[in-house]
């Protein structure tokens, strides 16, 4: 024991903590690495446990498929209880929705194949994967919200006869404030049409369902934004250098 405690940590060693690594990666914009990283850190469901020898024994193939089958939809259900859970944003700042808006085709939706999409394996990938798509696509996703709450109001025509008809009324009274400057001669008067157009305005959402149709649209495009971030596959930023060629230079020998 105490030859063991004299032992020292070397301060020069190359070995980086996962964790300090992970947020290196996440800062420098390497996210396909850090992406790759966790998928390959994921346990292989057919070393389960030291019983799959024996039960083999006993039924060959039939225990196995079974256990691996429960093993992957305890998985699925764990990786989908974590994407319900999570907030997707909280790490959304302004300045992710003040970027330019990324290419639909190129971006957005990527090649085709398991290059762009694929089921994250681990509720952890699924965090990371929603929580970066969600800052990198904001402007995609405010885009598509408004689309589908556009489809919405075509697909119920009452609720867009009742939108239009909220605007006109505060319209409405927005020129008569202002045509005969209510607010300065008559304040009494300007408040009472405030407060009746508030009151007609929930008559007219009341009547023609505008509130069905805004639930629909937030529910439908909460859960196409959150489908697509966790199916999405991060990649690297084209301004950041390729880490594959980086480490294909550095194991490349030097010659003199």
């Amino acid at each position: 024991m105490a030859a063991s405690s004299s032992f020292k940590p070397n301060p020069l060693s190359l070995s980086v903590p996962d964790p300090a690594l992970d947020r290196w990666l996440r800062d420098s914009g390497y996210l396909d690495l850090l992406d790759s990283t966790t998928t390959t850190g994921r346990p292989s469901s057919s070393a389960s446990g030291p019983s799959a020898p024996s039960s083999a024994a006993y039924s060959p193939g039939a225990g196995q498929a079974s256990s691996g089958v429960a093993a992957d939809v305890l998985a699925f259900a764990r990786t989908l209880a974590s994407l319900l859970a999570l907030n997707p944003f909280a790490r959304l700042s302004t300045a992710d929705l003040a970027a330019p808006t990324p290419s639909w085709s190129l971006a957005f939706v990527g090649p085709p194949g398991a290059a762009s999409y694929s089921w994250p394996p681990t509720p952890t990938q699924a965090r990371l994967r929603v929580q970066e798509n969600f800052r990198r696509y904001a402007r995609n996703y405010a885009a598509l919200a408004i689309l589908v709450f556009a489809c919405c109001l075509y697909r119920m025509p009452m609720a867009l006869l009742g939108m239009l008809a909220s605007l006109a009324v505060w319209e409405g009274v927005r020129y008569c404030r202002d045509h005969w400057d209510l607010t300065t001669r008559a304040p009494g008067v300007a408040q009472a049409l405030l407060h009746c157009a508030q009151i007609a305005t929930a008559v007219l959402l009341y009547v023609c369902n505008l509130q069905f149709a805004l639930v629909y649209a937030v529910g439908v495009s909460y859960a196409l934004m959150l489908l697509h971030a966790s199916l999405r596959r991060l990649t690297t930023p084209s301004s950041l250098p390729d880490a594959s060629s980086n480490k294909n230079r550095r194991a490349q020998p030097r010659r003199s």
